[in-house]
């Protein structure tokens, strides 16, 4: 019964790659369809249930090798959170796991996609489990301003973390069109989902919501009937770029464009084979240094990696081969800041 359970749950986040019937785009915004949503990429390539299956057939000849008992020991810090709870001053990215940072920018304390549960899943006892703890603990985080979330899935809109955010803090959430209903049914007071482009001022933060390549959907019938994308977060003199999850496309030159440059990219760099099979929705380590450049960004910060196994390649494996991208271009490796998870950095 017990592995039943946990096929069932694989399955269902599984099948969120399986394409759906694509209505047109609406003519004004070429993201919006119908019914729901769209990537603008001409190129972009749904996969279907043939193909998640076939994937999972792979899988069983590198059960082994995705064992985390015998990766290295992964570098964790234990941050207690007192520097955190001091700073008003200095720009700083803490990396908690996964997708989850927190960000102090001009004394506002932002989270993104912050998951603290054991497992991403639609149950709590079944479902990819974390090898990694949270670098920081609930109880040690700065009063929180803003949460911020690219998308629905199960390991970046995490309900058992929100819900004790909201009990803790009363943030703003933030998030795609179409989330914010069943959020404020879920529990959550301040709910606000936006739109490419969209623009709002919250505690002297200049929040912009942009466009990303990805997918939503919770479960096996509501593909892409609600928003994803990325945030630009605008201090008074810095700028923070918050990637969620994402495949590579032209929309990171034109956020660069628009944006002139950033401080800090906030970028996904695991989650990346097979290549077959997820390039469409998540970018490779060449493709996330490639994104760093289009964004004109200072440093680069990489997360969704080292904590859950939701794909093929080695947990440790991301940062080298992000190492060997930099070369290639000829930027300085100091501008790749592969942080421990719980370490924090200034800027």
């Amino acid at each position: 019964m017990k592995q039943f359970v946990q096929m069932t749950a694989v399955l269902i986040i599984s099948l969120g790659f399986l394409s759906t019937c694509q209505t047109k785009p609406v003519k004004d915004k070429p993201h919006h369809t119908k019914s729901g949503f769209r990537n603008v990429n001409p190129n972009f390539e749904n996969k279907n249930l043939i193909n998640v299956i076939w994937w999972q057939i792979e899988r069983l000849s590198l059960r082994n090798s995705l064992d985390p008992k015998d990766y290295p020991e992964f570098p964790t810090l234990h941050n207690d959170g007192k520097t955190l709870r001091s700073n008003q001053k200095s720009l700083s990215v803490t990396w908690v796991g996964h997708a989850s940072t927190l960000i102090q920018l001009d004394n506002v304390n932002i989270l993104t996609d912050p998951i603290w549960s054991e497992r991403c899943s639609p149950v709590s006892f079944a479902g990819p489990k974390r090898f990694t703890k949270p670098g920081l603990s609930l109880d040690d985080l700065p009063p929180i301003d803003i949460v911020i979330l690219s998308h629905n899935h199960y390991d970046h809109t995490d309900l058992p973390t929100l819900k004790e955010l909201e009990r803790r803090f009363h943030p703003r959430f933030f998030i795609g069109l179409g989330n914010q209903t069943w959020l404020q049914k879920e529990g959550l007071g301040s709910v606000s989902e936006m739109d490419w482009w969209d623009k709002i001022e919250v505690k002297g933060i200049r929040l912009h919501f942009t466009p990303s390549q990805h997918f939503s959907g919770r479960g096996l019938f509501d593909r892409d009937e609600t928003l994803w994308g990325s945030y630009v977060l605008e201090g008074k003199s810095q700028k923070v770029y918050f990637g969620g999850d994402t495949g590579y496309y032209s929309h990171f030159r034109e956020i660069g464009e628009r944006f002139g440059s950033f401080d800090v990219a906030i970028l996904p760099i695991g989650a990346f084979e097979p290549r077959w099979f997820m390039a469409p929705v998540h970018v490779d380590p060449a493709e996330t240094v490639q994104a760093f450049v289009d964004l004109r960004a200072k440093y680069l910060i990489p997360i969704h990696y080292m904590t859950f196994v939701l794909s093929d390649e080695a947990l440790d494996s991301p940062v080298p081969l992000a190492k060997e991208a930099m070369a290639k271009l000829k930027k300085s490796e100091d501008a790749l800041v592969p942080l421990k998870i719980g370490e924090t950095r200034f800027f």
